[in-house]
């Protein structure tokens, strides 16, 4: 199920034909007073750090919307699959 973030949420998003999906399990949050700064990227056994390959920069107000798109979306994912464990 996907979820949006954003003010006008009527209107489905326009994504580029340059848009791609890239896997991320590893994650780094920043902020300062005025944005939060998400790192995704992919690390894996054996190195010492993971590579950073999307940077998202945003505001406290879209980072709490995203946080609670996201708390919404763990809850229906554990109701519909059962309780998340581990390491993913």
């Amino acid at each position: 199920m996907r979820r949006r973030v954003g003010d006008d949420m009527r209107r489905p998003p326009k994504r580029s034909p340059d848009t791609k999906g890239s896997y991320a399990n590893y994650f780094e949050v920043g902020h300062t007073a005025f944005e939060f700064v998400l790192d995704f990227g992919e690390a894996y056994a054996g190195t010492a750090t993971g590579v950073c390959h999307t940077r998202v920069v945003t505001s406290p107000v879209y980072a709490v919307a995203l946080l609670e798109v996201l708390k919404k979306s763990v809850a229906d994912y554990q109701a519909k699959f059962g309780a998340i464990g581990g390491e993913g």
